[in-house]
């Protein structure tokens, strides 16, 4: 299983439900490392998105306590177990976490590989991430050369279990 996000230099990945910055080249990132393939997300996210409906072109699983919780485009599970099972159809090298904080912080370490944008900016989120940095059992792999979008510097960094 893989996991993307992008954090502020705090690990911090949003605010009032929300983006903390507009970034098309981070957007172009994830469309293109995510597209074909299956995401996973928790109901906030799925409702922070345009439409409040799945990602197109993607097998859109949506994790959730309430059973009567339906959304165009997803497939919704409603436990661990249930999660696990569906996932297992798939190869993990096509599974993506993609949020919110609760998702991450959970599942993170079933992952094997991380695709972390980072901004180098503090953005005043009010929702973190365990920084990634400091847990020790992953390592980065590559990194982009810095990019600059409305205000933001940011660059692309790939981590991986280390073995």
């Amino acid at each position: 299983m893989n996991l993307i996000v992008a954090v502020d230099k705090n690990w911090g990945i949003g605010r009032d439900n929300g983006l903390l910055a507009h970034l098309p080249g981070d957007m172009a990132y994830f469309k293109a490392t995510t597209s074909g393939k299956t995401v996973v997300m928790g109901r906030k996210t799925l409702e922070s998105m345009p439409g409040k409906r799945g990602l197109p072109n993607r097998t859109n699983y949506v994790l959730t306590s309430n059973p009567d919780f339906a959304a165009e485009r997803c497939i919704v599970v409603n436990s661990e177990d249930e999660l696990m099972k569906a996932l297992s159809a798939f190869e993990p090298d096509d599974v993506f976490l993609i949020g919110g904080a609760s998702i991450y912080n959970k599942y993170y370490k079933m992952c094997d590989k991380l695709y972390i944008t980072k901004m180098d900016a503090d953005l005043n989120a009010d929702t973190r991430i365990v920084n990634i940095d400091e847990d020790g059992g992953f390592e980065v792999v590559s990194e982009s050369e810095p990019m600059t979008e409305n205000g933001v510097t940011y660059r692309f960094l790939v981590y991986e279990r280390k073995k």
